[in-house]
């Protein structure tokens, strides 16, 4: 068989999955009404305070994005292996010509790209109205920036979630590993992080620190750098982070810590993979 071959095979297989089952629809439908709730509310706003309304509900769109993307990442992703395992799927592909690796590549680009790809034309079309309204880049910043913030941390929890269906085999323990690895990153590590502060009364380099080791509070710092560098804007924390680490910085790790981590999970759900039996 040539290379890539394999690749190639499986990917149309888990691409007509995706279509068949409608992930791209309801991708697709959940960014689009998310983004239409938020640009409406930002156009109310906008005939009262200038278009500066606009800006603000791009900003609040991708905050909103940035809780709710790992979840639909993990759901996504957090049963495919298991559930081909049990459906006996897996065992009639592997016994065909297929590298396992291959095999684990090509899931994680087709979810990767059925997760992101409906994002970005979201993000790239309201960049370009948001361009054509105001006159300004203000939006369509926000927008490229956002872009790159949600990729990386789509592919973060893609492969998190790819490694929890690796090495996860009971669909009700995998279900119950993705509901607790979201909520470790959305809301757990708010609290742990709060409580510690509270408990040791850390210095503000250490808080930051261990937030930054949460791929979403890096997605939440890297898009404080798409704002306005202003205290009213920001807040205390998000001036102090702004000054800190100036916004390149702040960007640069919300992208960078992410795809490190993604690739790390990926790393291990590929070495599971190939170690484990297909039955």
């Amino acid at each position: 068989m040539k290379p890539g071959v394999d690749f190639a095979a499986v990917a149309r297989l888990d691409l007509a999955e995706v279509v068949r089952s409608r992930w791209l629809a309801i991708c697709l439908s959940l960014y689009a009404g998310l983004a239409g709730v938020f640009v409406a509310a930002g156009l109310r706003e906008s005939g009262v305070i200038g278009f500066t309304g606009l800006g603000r509900a791009l900003f609040s769109l991708c905050h909103t994005l940035v809780l709710l993307l790992p979840l639909v990442a993990l759901v996504a992703t957090g049963q495919v292996v298991n559930r081909a395992r049990d459906e006996g799927t897996l065992e009639l592909l592997m016994s065909q010509p297929i590298r396992r690796g291959r095999y684990l590549f090509a899931i994680l680009a087709v979810r990767f790209a059925a997760l992101a790809l409906p994002l970005l034309a979201i993000f790239v079309l309201l960049g370009v109205v948001g361009a054509a309204w105001s006159g300004a880049g203000a939006a369509a910043g926000i927008a490229t920036r956002a872009s790159a913030l949600c990729a990386a941390l789509l592919f973060a929890f893609t492969s998190i979630g790819l490694l929890i269906s690796v090495r996860v085999r009971s669909p009700a323990r995998a279900n119950a590993y993705v509901i607790l690895c979201w909520l470790a990153g959305v809301a757990l590590v708010d609290f742990a992080l709060i409580g510690a502060m509270l408990r040791w009364q850390l210095q503000p380099r250490a808080v930051l620190l261990l937030a930054a080791l949460n791929p979403v509070q890096d997605a939440r710092l890297g898009l404080l750098s798409a704002g306005g560098v202003d205290l009213e804007t920001l807040g205390p924390v998000g001036f102090y982070l702004v000054q800190t680490l100036g916004p390149n910085g702040l960007l640069a790790l919300g992208v960078v810590w992410p795809t490190i981590l993604g690739a790390a999970a990926f790393a291990l759900a590929l070495r599971a993979f190939r170690r484990f039996d297909l039955v």
